[in-house]
């Protein structure tokens, strides 16, 4: 059986600030039917200490045997040593190219993206009539501070360019 993380775990990469903020939904393992033991965090991490790691692992599993995903690891600036690690996407050549859409971004900015027929799916909006668990699960609500700093530059930032 394959066990996967919730479909809206929202990445926000923010290119002035050179942030990037994970929405990520966290649980207890020895507490499952405990409503305590899960709930969201979000983290803000700086784009210089972030790596992206492909992964290939084959085993049983209902994709076929093959999984290949890339990873996004944090790592210390002064020691090296990982941080944190988090899943970034499936697929492995599709995920590749969304690291490689990301880095575009974040190097030369959005006018550099390809332009897409169809604007990006917001889960939120979906309709849930098909799938139970996502006709119950929460929807993704960013925190008041992290909303308004993920989607703005610095003041700094903003008065050198008055």
């Amino acid at each position: 059986m394959d066990l996967h993380a919730p479909v809206d775990e929202p990445i926000r990469f923010n290119r002035a600030r050179r942030k990037i903020y994970v929405y990520r939904f966290h649980h207890c393992g020895l507490k499952p039917l405990s409503s305590a033991a899960w709930g969201v965090r979000v983290e803000v991490y700086d784009w210089d200490n972030l790596h992206a790691e492909f992964c290939s692992v084959y085993g049983p599993m209902g994709t076929g045997g093959l999984a290949e995903t890339v990873s996004l690891a944090i790592k210390d600036p002064e020691s090296g040593e990982l941080v944190d690690r988090f899943l970034f996407a499936h697929r492995g050549y599709e995920a590749e190219m969304y690291w490689a859409m990301a880095q575009l971004f974040m190097q030369q900015g959005p006018e550099a993206l390809p332009k897409f027929d169809k604007p990006p799916r917001d889960w939120n909006n979906e309709p849930q009539f098909f799938n139970i668990a996502r006709r119950f699960a929460p929807r993704v609500c960013w925190p008041a501070d992290i909303d308004i700093e993920s989607r703005t530059a610095p003041v700094a930032l903003v008065e050198d360019h008055r």
